[in-house]
């Protein structure tokens, strides 16, 4: 299988939330968040034949694919669990110490932790990872979506997809050159959700809270969908949940 195309991100500072005060209440307050280490991130999302691979290599059943098609279309229909399954299988694969123990995070030796820092393998993205990275990272220009104020631009979503998935990397990238980060499908992240997490204010290498109420952020928006393509939207959803509007991509500590 071939290796996947990843994107190196820089630490920085950034406003993290709705900074122009129009989303939902659970996506405020803006605050300062600082990212002190620098992270890969998938150029794209997982497809359906990164997926299919690790399902023919495990014998698990493929995901639906809603008649859509599969190849280079985003994988849908699977969970957090299911994506935490497919990161550690490819970490194992390239040789690198699993990010999850169980279903939870592993440092650099196997123990658990909530240092994100000292998580070597393949993982899911913290939702500041996931934002800091949509907004472009140290190129960070402000734009309400992932490289564009015009999500026509960057995005498939409700008014031009066809109502379903589409292939990845289609539409025009944001200043880092990763694709769909506005649109296509949500994308799990790696925190639970709490909709007052962000009255916390100003944080560094933040993880989210340390529990939830048995649901995990998503991010990025979705075909059928608009406002949820803000780069600073936030949902959730329970952790075994499968639809055929969310998938993930991967990203991965620089050690």
């Amino acid at each position: 299988m071939r290796a996947a195309a990843l994107v190196k991100v820089k630490g920085g500072t950034f406003k993290m939330g709705d900074e122009v005060g129009d989303l939902g209440w659970a996506c405020r307050r803006a605050h300062k968040a600082t990212l002190t280490y620098d992270y890969w991130i998938g150029k794209y999302e997982i497809t359906f034949d990164e997926y299919g691979a690790y399902c023919a290599a495990t014998g698990r059943k493929a995901p639906d694919d809603e008649g859509w098609g599969r190849g280079q279309r985003p994988v849908i229909n699977v969970g957090r669990y299911d994506a935490i399954g497919y990161c550690n299988w490819l970490s194992r694969n390239e040789g690198l110490r699993k990010a999850y123990r169980g279903k939870e995070l592993a440092d650099e030796i196997g123990n658990p932790t909530r240092d994100i820092a000292k998580v070597e393998g393949y993982r899911l993205p913290t939702e500041a990872e996931w934002e800091y990275a949509a907004r472009g990272g140290q190129n960070i220009k402000g734009h309400k979506y992932a490289g564009s104020d015009d999500l026509n631009e960057v995005g498939w979503y409700r008014n031009d997809s066809d109502r379903q998935t589409r292939p990845v990397g289609e539409k025009k990238g944001n200043k880092l050159g990763l694709y769909d980060m506005s649109g296509n499908v949500h994308e799990w992240c790696h925190d639970w959700h709490n909709s007052k997490y962000y009255e916390k204010g100003a944080q560094t290498n933040p993880t989210g809270p340390g529990n939830g109420r048995s649901f995990r952020v998503i991010r990025g928006g979705c075909w059928g969908d608009s406002e949820r393509c803000r780069v600073a939207s936030r949902d959730n959803y329970p952790p075994a949940y499968c639809v055929c509007f969310l998938g993930f991509r991967l990203f991965r500590t620089v050690f």
